[in-house]
């Protein structure tokens, strides 16, 4: 049996998806819940979220998109104002 390979930065659970993210000017680490079903808009490829997060100390801000397919897999990812942490570095 065949098994798609997970992907580095989007974690699936349950109803959500979550995502880390080091904004660029602290370093600050700030964990991001995506909900499936209100935050996730329908699109030509799938799914598609933006999502602007902002640090709680800091107040860094960053900007994240995240393209979706069909089967609400993750296929493209960008981010202004910081980076996304693998989930292996999470702890």
């Amino acid at each position: 049996m065949f098994f798609a390979k997970r992907d580095r930065y989007v974690k699936p659970d349950g109803k959500a998806f979550w995502v880390m993210v080091r904004t660029a000017k602290s370093g600050e680490l700030v964990k991001v819940r995506l909900s499936r079903s209100s935050e996730l808009s329908p699109s030509k490829e799938g799914y598609y979220v933006r999502k602007v997060i902002i640090a709680p100390d800091s107040l860094d801000r960053a900007e994240l998109q995240i393209w979706f397919d069909r089967r609400m897999r993750p296929r493209r990812k960008a981010i202004e104002g910081g980076e996304l942490v693998p989930i292996k570095e999470w702890s």
